[in-house]
C-alpha cells in the first residue's frame, strides 16, 4: 500500500469518528436537557470532549503526513502531544462542574429527572455508535500502526462503559417512580453522573500523563533493552551502547552506538549500520534511525620491558 492510500485510509477514519461525536453530542445534548437528566448532560460533556479529541486525533494524522522542513527538523508531531494536553485541561474543568451540579442535588432534595423512553433510547444508540466507531478506528489502526488511531479507538470503547452506567441511574429513577418505597433511587442520576465524571477524569489523567512524557521526551518504557538485545544479536557487533530513544506524536527517532571490528571496509560498515537500522525498525516501525559505528579497541601491546628477557 502506497503512503496516499495510508494517508487517505486514515484520514477517513478520523473523520468518520469527528461526525459520529458531532450526531452524538448534539442528540445527548438536547435529550438531556429535554429530561432533566444530569447523567446524560454528563454524557453530553463527555461526547463533547470525545469530538475534542477526534479533531485532535484528524489533526494528528494529518500533521503525521507532514514532513519535515528547516524550522522542524523532527517532523510537526509534537502538535498532537500539545494538543492533548489542552485537551486533558479542558476535560477536568468539565469534569469540575459536573461534580459540582451531581454533589448540589444529592444534597437538595429537590430533584426532577424525566427517565423517559427517549433518554434510554438516545443512549442505547449512543453505545451502538461507540461499538461501531471503536471497532473500526481499532482496525485502520492496527492496518496503518498509527498510535493516534488506537488511542482514539480506546478513548471511545470507555464511552461505552459510561453509557451503561448512566442507563443503570435511569434505571434507577424509573424504579423510585414506580415504587415508592425506593424513593432514594432518585438520585442514582447523580450518582451516574459522579460515576461518569469519575471515568473521564482517569481517562483524562492517563492521556495526560502520556502527553506530558511525550513532551519531555521521556524513553518509552523497556525499548533500549529491547533494541540492545537486538542489535547485540546481528553477527560481527560487539557491543550495542549509548541508545537514546524519543518520541514525536506517533514517531520514534532512535540515536545509538555499535562497536564493530575497525579493519572493516567504509562499504562492509555501512551494510552493517543498515541491518541495524533495519533491526530497530522491527521494534518500533517507521523509526528514524541515527547509527554511529565505532572501532573496537586495540588492544595495548606488550611494552619493552614486559618482552626483555630475564637474567639467565
Amino acid at each position: 500500500m502506497n503512503a496516499e492510500t495510508s494517508k487517505h485510509e486514515k484520514n477517513v477514519a478520523a473523520l468518520n469518528s469527528v461526525w459520529a461525536a458531532v450526531f452524538l453530542t448534539g442528540l445527548k445534548a438536547v435529550t438531556g436537557l429535554l429530561t432533566g437528566s444530569l447523567g446524560i448532560l454528563a454524557e453530553a460533556a463527555h461526547s463533547g470532549l470525545d469530538l475534542a479529541a477526534a479533531l485532535v486525533t484528524c489533526l494528528a494524522v494529518r500533521a503525521a503526513s507532514k514532513p519535515a522542513d528547516r524550522e522542524h527538523a523532527y517532523g510537526h508531531g509534537k502538535v498532537e502531544n500539545l494538543s492533548a494536553l489542552a485537551e486533558m485541561l479542558l476535560l477536568l474543568a468539565t469534569c469540575a462542574w459536573i461534580i459540582h451540579n451531581s454533589v448540589q442535588r444529592l444534597g437538595s432534595g429537590r430533584v426532577h429527572v424525566d427517565a423517559s423512553v427517549w433518554a434510554f433510547v438516545v443512549m442505547a444508540i449512543s453505545i451502538a455508535v461507540d461499538f461501531s466507531r471503536s471497532r473500526m478506528l481499532y482496525r485502520a489502526a492496527a492496518k496503518h500502526r498509527s498510535q493516534a488511531l488506537e488511542a482514539d479507538a480506546l478513548h471511545f470503547h470507555t464511552d461505552i462503559w459510561s453509557s451503561s452506567v448512566v442507563i443503570v441511574g435511569l434505571l434507577g429513577v424509573r424504579l423510585a417512580d414506580w415504587f415508592p418505597g425506593l424513593g432514594f433511587l432518585v438520585k442514582a442520576d447523580a450518582v451516574a453522573a459522579l460515576t461518569v465524571a469519575a471515568i473521564v477524569v482517569i481517562v483524562s489523567a492517563q492521556l495526560g500523563f502520556r502527553s506530558v512524557q511525550a513532551l519531555l521526551d521521556a524513553t518509552p518504557p523497556g525499548e533500549i533493552e529491547k533494541i540492545k538485545s537486538r542489535v547485540e544479536a546481528i553477527e560481527n557487533v560487539f557491543d550495542c551502547h549509548a541508545v537514546r530513544v524519543r518520541r514525536s506524536g506517533p514517531h520514534y527517532f532512535v540515536d545509538l552506538h555499535i562497536t564493530l571490528d575497525g579493519e572493516l571496509p567504509l562499504q562492509a560498515a555501512h551494510a552493517m549500520t543498515e541491518r541495524v537500522e533495519q533491526v530497530v525498525n522491527e521494534i518500533l516501525p517507521d523509526a528514524d534511525v541515527t547509527v554511529h559505528p565505532e572501532p573496537k579497541p586495540v588492544p595495548a601491546a606488550p611494552s619493552p620491558a614486559q618482552d626483555k628477557p630475564g637474567p639467565g
